[in-house]
């Protein structure tokens, strides 16, 4: 039997991840998350194919609005995928959804970090900080360290922006194109962080 590590247990919706839960199968839709009915028809069609949790990508103010109702039809927890745009952010919690998905660390100014922090504080609403090996920080491109470290330490910086700010409904992902990287960057991650991990394949 495999010994799973101990990590921290979160709720997104009905689903527990982390704390020895079951492992929960995600997905993401591929429609324009502006048509709902294109995007409701595919998390059903996900649903009857075992997916647990859906990721929606939200990339302007319109996707924000439609959140509202696939969420109210929606069989699965959704999770907002943001990139950049705090606003969204907050939009989306206000509109309902389960989880986000972004990177404190590329949303601006603390203030705006703050500000989407604070509102999934009170709703309860977990984070997934995910990581891709091809997008690093400036910086962390420039050390002379393994790709794979890079890929940690991009986290762990992003996971200290929500702690500092006592937020710790978090989830963490690290992509790589590589595979044998991508497992090192896990099994280093995993001896750092009590944090229960994602796996994007």
């Amino acid at each position: 039997m495999i010994k799973r590590r101990k990590s921290k247990e979160l709720l997104i919706g009905n689903v527990k991840i982390g704390n020895g839960a079951p492992i929960s199968v995600q997905s993401m839709c591929n429609t324009d998350t502006r048509d709902i009915n294109a995007t409701l028809n595919q998390i059903n069609e996900m649903k009857e194919r075992g997916c647990e949790l859906v990721r929606l990508a939200v990339l302007n103010k319109d996707a924000g609005d439609a959140i509202k109702d696939i969420v109210k039809k929606s069989p699965l927890p959704l999770i907002a995928d943001i990139h950049f745009d705090y606003k969204l952010a907050i939009q989306c919690i206000n509109n309902g959804i389960s989880a986000l998905r972004l990177n404190p660390g590329n949303i601006g100014k603390r203030e705006n970090v703050e500000k989407v922090v604070t509102l999934a504080k009170q709703q309860n609403i977990p984070i997934r900080i995910g990581v891709n090996a091809g997008s690093l920080e400036k910086d962390l491109q420039d050390k002379d360290i393994p790709l794979s470290e890079k890929m940690v330490q991009s986290a762990i910086a992003h996971i200290k922006i929500l702690e500092d700010l006592d937020f710790d409904l978090i989830k963490v992902s690290l992509k790589s194109s590589d595979v044998l990287t991508t497992i090192e960057a896990y099994r280093s991650i995993a001896e750092k962080i009590s944090y229960p991990l994602h796996l994007g394949v």
